[in-house]
């Protein structure tokens, strides 16, 4: 099993691919004019971690409604609603015009990434149901390389439309790309077994929480996932544009520049990478990841060598995500599956909060370089947690 037999196997992978292609170009491509918006009205380094974590809080907070909600409802009218709930919450950004607003900018954020949080959750059940094994494990992959590929496209491209035509018209793009979106997926035809599930939501919640507990090894994986958490750089990297690289180049150009160059690697990793990578062997990419991320560290004072280290770091992180997603995805029994993808987005993206905070706390206490090097050995630490774990997978 390859790309290409799994693309001819499965129409509906093919479909959804180009579905989350165009979704993720838009979310990503927005993400360039936020933070170029931020910096232009002079925020702080916590105001910009605070917006950055108003991107991942959202899956913490409605995780265990919405894998409830995933595991009884109807998949295709839910996730028609929820692309339509980002179209429109795109559109709101336009209204934010001054530093006063950011309050009401945060809002419009967290609504929207409720939205793109339940949706990621209810496709990644929905793979679960249709794939197993190394199948499903390639799609997670494929899923990586165009959430790596549309990250680097949309904060590239967007970088240099909002350094030539300003962030109002980077955000009237991006509404016309979400609506793209709905109108191709509105047009796809899939049937997955319907859920039989007639009880309440909160005794799903409950019921998921309970199968979770009694099965431990779940809690390990989803602990293990989180890992990838560690490389939540959005604020770094704005951070370092604001602070050193202005002086080099202009601030959007910086921050798109620095995540095309990550995501670049972070498409390119699976393919050189991929087949190398074992359940025996995974302990060692994440000495690798931790490694990268340290030198990556070391060379932050000068943003052109900079982007060769952080090249670096990208190159093993999709493998990374993609491949201890593909664990839980199969060690979970499928009645539970929505639920589980759910609480274990949830928790991922605690980790993800967690590190944009830390990185917003920390710049005012040390160097940025230093807090990069902490989040390197961190990947050291779950390395070897891994090394614990292992007998148990």
């Amino acid at each position: 099993m390859n790309y290409r037999k799994l693309f001819r196997e499965h129409k509906i992978i093919r479909d959804l691919s180009l579905v989350q292609f165009i979704s993720y170009f838009g979310a990503w491509f927005s993400n360039v004019a936020i933070y170029t918006m931020l910096v232009n009205f002079g925020s702080t380094e916590f105001a910009i971690s605070l917006v950055t974590a108003m991107h991942f809080l959202p899956a913490i907070l409605i995780a265990p409604f919405s894998g409830a909600i995933i595991d009884r409802v109807k998949i295709k009218p839910l996730m028609i609603s929820l692309i339509i709930v980002e179209l429109v919450m795109t559109l709101c950004f336009l209204t934010i015009d001054d530093k006063s607003q950011l309050w009401l900018l945060m809002i419009f954020i967290f609504i929207r990434m409720s939205a793109a949080s339940m949706f990621f959750s209810t496709e990644m059940s929905l793979l679960a149901k249709l794939l197993r094994e190394k199948p499903l494990q390639l799609a997670n992959e494929i899923h990586s390389i165009i959430w790596s590929f549309t990250y680097a496209a949309g904060m590239a491209i967007s970088g240099f439309v909002v350094n030539l035509y300003g962030v109002k018209v980077a955000f009237i793009i991006d509404a016309f790309i979400f609506f793209t979106a709905l109108i191709i997926f509105i047009n796809i035809d899939f049937v997955v077994k319907a859920s039989v599930t007639t009880d309440k939501i909160f005794q799903l919640i409950k019921d998921g929480f309970i199968y979770i507990k009694n099965h431990k090894i779940m809690l390990h994986l989803i602990f293990l996932h989180s890992c990838v958490g560690l490389t939540s750089f959005d604020a770094l990297i704005t951070i370092l544009a604001k602070n050193e690289y202005k002086y080099v180049i202009s601030v959007p150009l910086a921050i798109g520049l620095s995540n095309a160059v990550r995501a670049v690697a972070l498409m390119i990793g699976p393919m050189l990478i991929s087949k190398y990578v074992t359940k025996q062997n995974l302990h060692y990419l994440m000495i690798f990841q931790g490694l990268s991320i340290i030198l990556w560290g070391f060379m932050q004072e000068n943003f052109y060598i900079s982007l060769i280290a952080l090249f670096f770091v990208g190159l093993s992180t999709t493998i990374l995500w993609s491949f201890t997603y593909a664990l839980i995805q199969d060690t979970c029994d499928e009645r539970f599956i929505g639920r589980v993808i759910s609480y274990n987005d949830m928790f991922f993206m605690l980790s993800c909060v967690l590190t944009t905070l830390f990185i917003g706390l920390m710049a005012s206490l040390t160097s940025v370089d230093i807090i990069t090097i902490l989040l390197g050995v961190g990947f050291l630490a779950f390395a070897f947690y891994y090394t614990r774990i292992l007998k148990w997978i």
